[in-house]
């Protein structure tokens, strides 16, 4: 899905914030591969997404997102983010080397 931008505020920042991930790294997660899945047991009012990835720097991120509108186009709104735990990154790093053979 093409995007336009990000809505964040106070409440979404310090979420990132205190997990130790900045806006930056989460924004720039959208520009390498992403694993991403549906997360349907936490989506009440809006669809929510799951979401493994790497920072440019290499850094393993978990992220929870979700799709707003802005006006008429669609925003990407991050819920919270933080680091991977090593199992995280064990199956993120076999998925991506699967995505690679195909």
């Amino acid at each position: 899905m093409l995007f336009t931008g990000f809505d964040w505020d106070e409440g979404n920042r310090e979420k990132c914030r205190k997990h130790g991930v900045s806006i930056a790294e989460v924004e720039a997660l959208f520009i390498g591969e992403l694993t991403i899945f549906p997360d349907a047991g936490h989506s009440r009012d809006e669809e929510r997404f799951k979401a493994f990835g790497r920072t440019l720097e290499g850094r393993h991120v978990f992220l929870v997102y979700t799709i707003r509108r802005r006006g008429d186009v669609p925003v990407i709104r991050p819920i919270s983010a933080r680091c991977m735990h090593r199992r995280e990154v064990a199956y993120y790093e076999e998925e991506a080397a699967k995505a690679e053979k195909r």
